[in-house]
C-alpha cells in the first residue's frame, strides 16, 4: 500500500482560516487562478478528489466542520497529486454568506446533507428560504447550485425554494457530474436507495 511522507503544515490541504469575518483570498489558497467550485459538506472527500482529478484546470474548496472528514480528503487529494483541492473547517451556511468571496464560484456542490427530519428541527437545515439568495451572491454569471439528496420530503423543499426564486431557473446535471458518487451515495446505491437530484442556474 502507498504511505505518504509526515506531512507538515505547510503540506497540508486543510486551509486555517486567518479570521472569521474577513472574506477568503482566493489567490492565498490556489496558486494558479481558475472557476471556482465549492462541495458544501464534503464527507470524506471522495466526490471532491474524483472531480477535481477529472477537472484539473478548476480550483476546488471542500467545506466540512469535522476536522476527522476534512483530514481524510487530505489524505486522498494529496495521495492523488492534486494541488487544485482545499479543504475548510467551518460551517458551511456561514462559509458561503460570510467568507466566499461574492461571484467568484463558477458551481456549488451540495449532496446528502442532513435532512433534520424532525419538524421542530428543519430550520437547521442548509437548503432554505434563504439559501438561493446567499448562493446567488457567491455565484459567477450562469454559475450553478447542484443538489443531491435522498430524503424525499427535504428534496421537495429544495425544489420549493428553488422553484420560487427568481434568482435561479432549473437546469440539467450532466451525465459525467451524475457518475461521480459520494461516499454517502455509493453506499445508499448499494442498499438501493434512489438519489434525488436537481441542478438550478443562477439567472
Amino acid at each position: 500500500m502507498e504511505t505518504l511522507a509526515p506531512m507538515t503544515e505547510a503540506d497540508s490541504l486543510i486551509h486555517r482560516l486567518r479570521s472569521i469575518i474577513d472574506r477568503v483570498d482566493l489567490g492565498e489558497l490556489f496558486a494558479t487562478p481558475q472557476p471556482l467550485e465549492v462541495e458544501l459538506g464534503s464527507g470524506d472527500g471522495t466526490f471532491l478528489v474524483e472531480i477535481a482529478k477529472a477537472n484539473p484546470a478548476h480550483n476546488f474548496i471542500g467545506i466540512e466542520r469535522l476536522l476527522g472528514r476534512l483530514r481524510k480528503l487530505d489524505r486522498k487529494a494529496r495521495r492523488a497529486g492534486l494541488t487544485n483541492v482545499r479543504g475548510v473547517r467551518i460551517e458551511s451556511a456561514y462559509f458561503v454568506e460570510f467568507l466566499l468571496p461574492p461571484h467568484t464560484t463558477a458551481a456549488i456542490h451540495v449532496y446528502f446533507p442532513d435532512p433534520w427530519p424532525k419538524r421542530k428541527h428543519r430550520r437547521h437545515r442548509l437548503i432554505n428560504e434563504r439559501f438561493p439568495i446567499v448562493a446567488h451572491q457567491a455565484l459567477t454569471a450562469g454559475g450553478k447550485v447542484y443538489l443531491r439528496t435522498d430524503h424525499e420530503e427535504y428534496f421537495q423543499q429544495m425544489r420549493d425554494v428553488f422553484g420560487s426564486s427568481p434568482l435561479f431557473r432549473p437546469s440539467e446535471t450532466p451525465e459525467e457530474l451524475s457518475g461521480v458518487l459520494t461516499d454517502f451515495e455509493r453506499d445508499f446505491q448499494a442498499r438501493g436507495v434512489k438519489t434525488l437530484r436537481s441542478t438550478y442556474e443562477k439567472v
